[in-house]
């Protein structure tokens, strides 16, 4: 590098933290056209440019319809989307991740237990190039999927018949929505402490007086913890949350299920003779709690129902579909 590339660089790296990748082309296409013949060659080798990139920025100074304000790139331009480059992509994930019932996209539940460096393994022994990174994104924004862990569990985490177990599942909420029955999803949702505490939800307020919390978030401050659980409906698309002030128990779960279907499962299935459940396998819904089994006989025998639960084996990654932005809550008293 001569003296003259030298002084090119030294003026690049003074602008350079200033300048987007429009200006940096016409920075470095200024120099090539004040560099006189050799130009393009020595303002690339300066600036670390290739040279078609100095050609582009000659070409963008003299091109009589410039980029509108804001624009580095022309409409179009820049790299391509991993699936406009190959069309085919979306459809072997979803082949991927609905498992044997593939091509079905209204299937009530879909599942991987595999890891998005596996996927992207998979799609690319299928001739389907495609990161990692690229996978978690078309999980979120195309198939709309979100990552969701089970409970942190020894027992099973290697289980030879996770598989078959989720396809057991599948084909039961299938058969239970195709004859009319209702089929829901119960989860215990993070506990919160009742209060004036930091929350991250956002609300309309006139400007300067958002609401006032709590510096700290001692529980001992709280006037009480709130314990959300979720009962979302598969077939209808629907949640419905209530909120415990004690404890996460059998009996607050069964509760809870039962609150549903007084309120809102009772109406939308009328002629139902059975309800099939499917929950995690710990906490207070574990496929081991037998609290948790003499409270849904009560149910049963209270409602005339025959409840069919299905546990998803331990140790696994669920992918869900999401129905919005998750449930919609119908909450139960809330203590003040």
């Amino acid at each position: 590098m001569n003296e003259a590339e030298a002084a090119i660089a030294e003026r690049y790296r003074l602008m350079s933290p200033q300048l987007n990748e429009r200006q940096r082309r016409w920075f470095a296409a200024t120099e090539a056209r004040t560099f006189g013949r050799g130009g393009i060659a020595a303002a690339a080798r300066a600036c670390g440019l290739a040279e078609n990139t100095v050609r582009k920025g000659l070409a963008e100074l003299e091109d009589p319809e410039p980029l509108a304000p804001g624009r580095v790139r022309k409409p179009g331009a820049g790299r391509k989307r991993v699936e406009d480059n190959d069309p085919e992509l979306l459809t072997q994930l979803r082949k991927l991740v609905e498992g044997d019932a593939r091509g079905d996209p209204e299937q009530p539940l879909l599942w991987t237990a595999k890891s998005l460096r596996t996927l992207a393994g998979e799609l690319s022994d299928r001739g389907h190039r495609a990161g990692k990174d690229a996978v978690a994104g078309l999980l979120k924004s195309k198939l709309h999927f979100s990552l969701q862990s089970t409970r942190k569990t020894l027992e099973g985490t290697q289980h030879p018949d996770r598989d078959a177990q989720f396809e057991h599942i599948n084909q039961t909420v299938g058969a239970a929505i195709a004859a009319g029955h209702p089929a829901i999803s119960i989860d215990t949702k993070k506990k919160e402490l009742v209060g004036e505490f930091q929350n991250a939800g956002r609300e309309w307020h006139p400007a300067g007086h958002a609401p006032k919390a709590n510096t700290y978030d001692f529980p001992s401050m709280a006037d009480g913890k709130a314990i959300p659980y979720g009962v979302y409906d598969i077939a209808d698309d629907v949640g419905f949350v209530s909120v415990g002030i004690d404890r996460d128990t059998a009996q607050f779960s069964v509760a809870a299920i039962a609150a549903w279907w007084r309120q809102l499962g009772k109406t939308a299935y009328p002629q139902a003779t059975s309800l099939t459940v499917t929950a995690d396998c710990g906490g207070s819904n574990g496929n081991r709690t037998r609290l948790w089994k003499t409270e849904l006989q009560g149910l049963a025998n209270q409602t005339g129902l025959q409840i069919h639960v299905c546990h998803f084996p331990p140790g696994t990654s669920k992918w869900r579909r999401v129905a919005g932005e998750g449930l919609t809550p119908r909450r139960s008293q809330i203590p003040a």
